[in-house]
């Protein structure tokens, strides 16, 4: 009697799942299906300091040299490590060796051993360039687990499926056969660039989100490592480290393409929270104003402290470096440029 209940019941499953509307079913190669394979696909270009190519990246750990310095990459995070050693001059050139050999994942999660670098730059051959279009959408991404009901017709069986990562997602996908139906299960919920959170119902609300956010980003597909920053920068975070010491220093002043790090040597800087800033050195004093107003990449801190002209100006923050020490980085075009160093450390 058990037995036969659940064959009735998988029938039941199977009827409801051959009675869908077409438009609810995924099938191999259709444009939805496509699309959502491109979001699922590996993204490339979130380690581009380390290898320049935007189609696969290096599998953690790492072992680089930084300009000389050995640094273990064992984590996303520490990418940051490397952008803070290259940030920290301008003026020198920047080099980073791998070393080999390494592991990379390609867009469809495979993994490949490569043992030089000569075999990592013909890897990185097959990638387009910077800023080029490639096949991952960066802009939406799934949150997981999915659940799914799968249907073959040659076999006449009905499985459910649960997925759990982007890897699943693209595997999955990539495994469908001409003879596969897939029916999502929703609601389902996907997460936008701006961390906004889609609750998706069925998938022509899902198609209608990928057109309409698909290109709404920017990739960064770049292998500019010094124009996103402060992605997570805001003003109270840059508040509270400036107030939170009373002793800064200048370790980087360039003005109008001049080089002037030894023009306040011996200077102190007090930023405090009611918006004054003091400035200490041989017994003198001078006092001034800072703001800070935006978000991410676009914070403006102006500063005004009369006498210290080279100090003044609507910076744009750039970046808020803890690597070895808390540094504030500020700068206007190519040619003007001033970091504070914290000695409160």
């Amino acid at each position: 009697m058990l037995c036969l209940l659940l064959f009735i019941s998988c029938r039941k499953e199977d009827m409801e799942f051959i009675e869908a509307p077409e438009e609810e079913k995924l099938v191999k190669n259709s444009v939805i299906t496509n699309l959502i394979q491109k979001i699922a696909i590996n993204d490339g270009s979130e380690d581009n300091i380390l290898d320049y190519s935007n189609c696969f990246n290096i599998k953690l750990p790492v072992e680089v040299t930084v300009n000389g310095l050995k640094i273990d990459v064992n984590s996303k995070e520490d990418y940051k490590i490397v952008e803070y050693i290259f940030d920290d001059s301008d003026d020198d050139t920047d080099i980073l060796d791998i070393a080999y050999p390494v592991t990379i994942i390609l867009g469809d999660f495979t993994e490949v051993t490569v043992t030089n670098a000569e075999e990592l730059a013909n890897y990185s051959k097959n990638c387009n360039g910077e800023n080029e279009l490639d096949d991952d959408i960066e802009c939406l991404d799934f949150q997981y687990p999915i659940s799914a009901s799968l249907f073959n017709t040659d076999s006449e069986t009905l499985d459910i499926i649960t997925i759990h990562s982007d890897e699943d997602l693209y595997g999955f996908i990539d495994n469908l056969s001409a003879s596969d139906f897939v029916t999502i299960n929703f609601p389902i919920s996907i997460t936008l660039f701006n961390n906004t959170v889609l609750n998706i119902s069925n998938l022509n609300e899902l198609k209608s989100a990928i057109d309409t956010y698909g290109n709404a980003c920017d990739e960064d597909d770049d292998y500019n490592y010094n124009d996103d920053d402060c992605d997570d920068c805001d003003t109270e975070t840059l508040a509270s480290i400036l107030t939170g010491c009373g002793s800064w220093t200048i370790d980087k002043l360039e003005r109008y393409g001049n080089d002037l790090d030894d023009y306040y040597e011996g200077y102190t800087f007090n930023f405090r929270k009611n918006g004054s800033v003091g400035a200490y050195w041989d017994g003198q004093r001078a006092y001034g104003t800072w703001v800070a107003t935006g978000e991410g990449n676009n914070i403006t801190v102006a500063i005004n402290i009369p006498g210290l002209d080279y100090c003044n100006e609507d910076w744009i923050l750039h970046e808020i470096s803890e690597y070895s020490e808390t540094k504030i980085d500020l700068r206007v075009g190519y040619n003007n440029r001033l970091r504070y160093n914290n000695i409160c450390d």
